[in-house]
């Protein structure tokens, strides 16, 4: 290990996992107009099940172009999001979509990557299962992190830049409110396993403040101990102008308030904020947790 709780992915070759792991394994990319990078991102995860790496490759999707087509070629199992837990309405947003997956997903350990990285490696599947799947007792949840050159697009990319909303948002949240978790380097990060056990457990914030709501959850729950964090190297995505940042930024920090609040260290609220905040960002809606839903046995 690279140190407490931190792990490099080049510690958990398919080999080894193929070879040692002790838990089943879902994958799921939750899906929206992502026809240019679903492709080659199937091509690098498809091949770990083929390997006996992984169980199930799953992309829940709510595209208007070709994403479901080029992943049904692919042979993913493929699932449009409307139509998984569809009594709860319209799909809203990344972090329903997640929640709305574990319906279909039937694995011991469940493995969410976005769908819309470039240079994707089977890499980040087999880093972020390693320590679930290998280590004994093991933790509960695994982020990855990982350096994020900045594309602009207009010409190459610099080192780095990536990231804006964790660095300028998460992470100094994180540091005023739950210090324990300030070492965390990519809270944000859409690459994240978990037990299914605990995620059956855990309630969906349906936006953007669904990554930083997961890991505080998972903390109150399991302690910084049952969190560990993966290397995965480096990360590239498409990177969204600056104007368009606020809506993530506010959904973040209210995800993160709501879990303050609910402490009680956080008392009463300020004249005019709910609306302020209603014009940068869509109302969050908070998914029950998964094991709620399942009848009670007999």
């Amino acid at each position: 290990m690279a140190g407490e709780g931190t792990y490099h992915h080049l510690e958990f070759p398919p080999a080894r996992l193929a070879a040692q792991r002790c838990a089943t394994v879902s994958v799921c990319l939750p899906a929206r107009n992502e026809e240019a990078t679903i492709g080659p991102i199937l091509d690098a995860i498809l091949p770990l099940a083929e390997a006996g790496v992984v169980d199930q490759v799953v992309v829940v999707d709510e595209s208007t172009d070709a994403t479901a087509d080029i992943a049904q070629e692919r042979g993913a199992e493929v699932y449009r999001q409307s139509d998984l837990q569809a009594a709860f309405g319209p799909v809203q947003g990344k972090g329903d979509a997640m929640w709305r997956a574990l319906e279909v997903l039937t694995s011991e350990v469940v493995c969410y990557v976005d769908a819309d990285s470039r240079d994707f490696g089977a890499h980040f599947v087999c880093g972020l299962i390693g320590p679930l799947v290998c280590d004994s007792p093991g933790p509960s949840m695994v982020k990855g992190f990982y350096r994020r050159p900045f594309d602009s697009g207009n010409g190459a990319p610099k080192a780095e830049g990536g990231g804006r909303v964790t660095e300028l948002t998460a992470r100094p949240l994180l540091a005023a409110f739950y210090p324990e978790l300030a070492i965390i380097q990519q809270p944000l990060a859409g690459e994240i396993a978990a037990r299914r056990e605990l995620l059956d457990s855990l309630a969906f914030t349906t936006g953007y403040g669904v990554d930083i709501g997961l890991l505080i959850d998972t903390w109150e729950l399991c302690g910084i101990a049952g969190i560990a964090q993966v290397d995965l190297d480096q990360r590239q995505n498409r990177h969204r102008p600056l104007s368009e940042l606020a809506p993530m930024a506010a959904a973040v920090t209210e995800s993160l308030l709501d879990r303050v609040r609910r402490t009680g260290r956080l008392v009463g609220t300020v004249p005019g904020a709910a609306a302020a905040l209603a014009t940068m960002m869509p109302d969050a809606i908070e998914r029950p947790p998964a094991a709620s839903l399942r009848p009670v046995p007999a």
